[in-house]
């Protein structure tokens, strides 16, 4: 006679199917963790007057001011802010969209190297070119002491890397649509966040050695024997 044993939750890969959200979440901690804090401060930038949000936001900015006072709080501290709180709805979507599904697709770790990256880099090069400008005149001094903040420059490298995740050929469909999509601004309007969201498309594809041993959609793992 079978004997009873209580009931027990059974593992299920990907997460649960009883909590897709949870699943979700907990599959991309990192992109919802960083999402969490944006929405604080910019709960804090929304409740603030304007000279106290004005403080915050150049206190955090990543200009030439702050990174020659205080590099690392500069480069750390404007990847948690972004200027306009009514934005944090459409930062959440993009998100959800590149940053989460990189992160499940290549890891917590293998993702912020890239996002990361990407954000030190174009931040220090874009403002590297400011300072050439403003040293040869072509640009007011003032220029030193713009806000500098946002989450666009990971974001940027995110949608790169995400390209490697596509299978042929739609990949390059996708691609050539990012390419559009960065370098049009980048020759047209030709500011320093442009620059940074170019260079950080080319960080993000430039790390497709990360790439090469996870699994494209669509094409199904092969096995050694």
């Amino acid at each position: 006679m079978p004997s009873k044993t209580s009931p027990q939750v059974q593992a299920v890969p990907g997460g649960e199917p009883s909590r897709p959200i949870r699943s979700w979440v907990c599959s991309s901690p990192g992109t919802h963790l960083w999402l969490l804090v944006i929405a604080i401060t910019s709960l804090v930038i929304a409740l603030s007057s304007d000279g106290v949000e004005h403080y915050l936001l150049h206190r955090n900015s990543s200009n030439l001011y702050e990174l020659s006072r205080h590099p690392m709080r500069a480069l750390v501290g404007s990847a948690f802010w972004i200027q306009d709180p009514a934005s944090l709805p459409f930062y959440a979507v993009l998100f959800e969209v590149f940053h989460a599904p990189v992160e499940r697709w290549l890891g917590t770790v293998k993702w912020l190297v890239v996002v990361a990256t990407a954000h030190i880099a174009a931040t220090l090069i874009s403002q590297k070119v400011v300072l050439e400008a403003i040293q040869d005149h072509d640009v007011p001094r003032s220029m030193a002491h713009v806000v500098d903040i946002g989450v666009s420059y990971g974001l940027a490298a995110a949608v790169g890397i995400l390209t490697y995740r596509l299978p042929r050929p739609w990949r390059w469909f996708y691609l050539a649509g990012a390419v559009a999509f960065f370098a049009v601004p980048l020759l047209t309007d030709r500011t320093y966040t442009d620059l940074g969201h170019a260079i950080s498309l080319v960080i993000g594809l430039a790390f497709w050695p990360l790439t090469r041993d996870k699994p494209v959609v669509g094409r199904p793992r092969t096995s050694a024997h």
